[in-house]
């Protein structure tokens, strides 16, 4: 399903807090810089995400998305910001910018295995997990391995009933098994589904906004031919 005008049942002050975060003059270069490959007023859009929101942005790496949740929510909004030990590393150069208790102040940061991430029931409106699900099938000496089911029913629980969950990923071929998650960092949009539909969660939507017909979905996504620009898919689910 893909659904084209992401603004359509959208009240105007919610386009408006978005427009202010992405244009916000106090966003890090290096952001503004991604802004042409990953189209945040059109995801954010999608996600209904709004002021006064409480945000899981989970495994959030080096936060792109953290601040602009941040920026849209507001002071009467939260975003709760996860990260685990193994994602610090890759993430070193933007979280050093980033600074979140001086500059985002509505943000709070946890540093959690996902395993031993104790979740509050019924507290968020949205949680968002870019990029990150396919880790839940990696497979690596030192990567702390991920109890996937139970993840899925500690987001389950935390998200109110009629919250959303977003989720985008590197596509993989379709009919390929979960193994790409490890040999490639992609997984087919397929298994993200029946995960997720097993926690009890449904399946609302989709974008083709991040789809790139020129990626074969065969190389790692972290291949310099397609780092950056490879195919992801967005879907969205809620909780019934």
């Amino acid at each position: 399903m893909v659904l084209g005008n992401v603004n359509s049942c959208f009240a105007q002050g919610e386009a408006a807090a978005i427009n202010a975060a992405v244009d916000s003059q106090e966003r890090l270069a290096r952001d503004k810089g991604r802004d042409a490959s990953r189209h945040p007023r059109e995801i954010l859009s999608f996600f209904e995400v709004a002021p006064g929101q409480r945000i899981l942005d989970l495994f959030s790496g080096g936060g792109y998305y953290s601040e602009l949740l941040s920026r849209v929510v507001g002071e009467q909004g939260s975003v709760l910001v996860h990260n685990n030990q193994a994602y610090l590393p890759f993430a070193k150069e933007d979280l050093a910018e980033r600074r979140y208790q001086e500059r985002l102040p509505n943000a709070e940061v946890i540093i959690s295995e996902a395993d031993d991430l104790q979740l509050p029931e019924a507290s968020f409106d949205r949680i968002f997990f870019i990029l990150g699900f396919h880790d839940t099938y990696y497979d690596e000496p030192g990567w702390p391995a991920i109890d996937r089911e139970r993840l899925l029913n500690q987001m389950f629980t935390s998200l109110k009933p009629g919250g959303l969950v977003a989720i985008i990923d590197h596509d993989a071929q379709v009919g390929s098994d979960t193994s790409t998650a490890h040999e490639l960092h992609r997984l087919a949009r397929a298994h993200v589904v029946s995960a997720m539909e097993a926690a009890g969660f449904k399946l609302l939507g989709s974008l083709d906004l991040l789809e790139n017909p020129e990626d074969k979905l065969t190389v790692s996504a972290f291949d310099q031919a397609v780092r950056g620009k490879t195919s992801r898919y967005v879907l969205k689910f809620a909780k019934p």
